[in-house]
């Protein structure tokens, strides 16, 4: 087995608008503040994703795709987005306080998907995965990368290295200090290079992007998906830390959380063990410690995200399903702790939960083992820029 990766034509911004055209997700921002920048940027891809946010009636489903299919068009027909002329890879790098990542966009393959060489830790809601596969059927581009991961590898790094002592095609710093650079690659020495070191990795790993993939690979008449492939040793996982409203009293909350755990008072933010949680209650923080046989010693149920699901969310706060409450919200604890501290007297929040990273190891191991972890179990960077390279297909 082996993954293989395809150079591509990207339609991308020119480069004196790289820096306005590219985004982050659209599902990061608020209303209010897509609509700043959509009234204040002309260029900024948002302005194609969102082509009904200044109508009275927002649109869905195949009539908003179809907007968004003529707003690209009309972005590329006023050259605000070109057409690279040969096949090439991309490198990408992103920086911000002293943390960088550097990648390689390409293409792969659906058939690697589906034959499993992509491995996938998460299972997929089937209402966005055909919401998805609706918009690239109607638009028939790709302008989000997907994140894979990779093992290690020496040689590609002394490539990528070399490549970036030239002159990037793209280099600018974003409102929230990233720096963003981005090299193309259409020497075919070079492409060849990296696609024969790619043949040696047997297979990769899905760090973000799930229902992309799962989409893509039931298009028809396409069989290539957009990626940004990354060493493995330089992702940055954080861990979803939980909020929670609930009118339980403590006493009856303290009573049931004895049965399955030891409990004493800490100062800790994050737990050292994976199968531990800290627990945020009434202004003062709690380690739960889980009793022997309270839960099963697998690769999934020994998860904190698990355990927290099964012998308190579930059980004890009565939520059946995490993805269809409105009584929690997630934050990643890559953010400070005074700031969920705020969240939860700003929005009435009585309860905050917070667990200990996953590592790479024990995502490839569920990955592996054909597994799928919980929903909202990691929180994975580097995120790519929406639109710094398209893929039309």
């Amino acid at each position: 087995m082996k993954v293989k990766i395809i150079p591509f034509s990207a339609i991308r911004p020119v480069r004196d608008k790289a820096n306005l055209f590219a985004s982050r997700s659209y599902l990061t921002y608020s209303n209010k503040t897509i609509a700043e920048k959509i009234s204040n940027n002309p260029y900024t891809f948002l302005q194609i994703i969102n082509p009904d946010f200044n109508l009275e009636k927002k649109l869905s489903g195949k009539k908003k795709f179809k907007l968004v299919k003529k707003k690209f068009q009309e972005f590329c027909n006023n050259n605000i987005l070109i057409s690279d002329k040969n096949n090439s890879f991309y490198l990408y790098e992103q920086g911000c306080n002293l943390i960088s990542y550097v990648g390689l966009i390409a293409l792969v393959s659906s058939d690697d998907y589906n034959n499993n060489n992509i491995k996938k830790h998460e299972n997929t809601i089937h209402n966005r995965e055909k919401m998805f596969l609706e918009y690239l059927e109607e638009t028939r581009f790709q302008a989000d990368a997907i994140l894979l991961a990779h093992k290690n590898n020496n040689y590609l790094n002394k490539i990528y290295k070399k490549i970036k002592k030239s002159r990037a095609e793209y280099e600018f710093t974003t409102t929230d200090k990233v720096l963003h650079k981005l090299w193309k690659i259409s020497n075919k020495t070079i492409v060849n290079n990296i696609s024969q070191e790619f043949e040696k990795i047997k297979k990769v790993y899905i760090a973000d992007g799930h229902h992309r993939c799962a989409s893509t690979s039931k298009l028809k008449n396409n069989n290539n998906m957009m990626s940004l492939l990354i060493s493995e040793e330089q992702l940055r996982i954080s861990s979803f830390n939980r909020l929670v409203k609930t009118s339980i009293k403590d006493s009856e909350l303290f009573n049931k959380l004895k049965i399955n755990f030891y409990i004493k008072k800490t100062n800790l933010d994050v737990p050292k063990k994976q199968n531990e949680i800290i627990m945020f209650k009434s202004n003062q923080k709690y380690l739960l410690q889980p009793k022997k046989d309270s839960y099963i010693d697998n690769e999934i149920c020994r998860l904190g995200v698990s355990i927290l699901f099964n012998n308190i969310l579930f059980p004890i706060l009565n939520i059946k399903d995490e993805r269809k409450t409105d009584r929690i919200e997630f934050y990643a604890n890559n953010i400070d702790f005074s700031k969920v501290k705020n969240t939860m007297n700003n929005k009435s929040y009585n309860i905050a939960f917070f667990l200990k990273p996953i590592t790479i190891n024990e995502i490839k191991n569920v990955a592996d083992n054909n597994k799928y972890m919980p929903p909202k179990s990691t929180y994975i960077e580097p995120k790519l820029r929406s639109g710094l390279t398209i893929y039309k297909f």
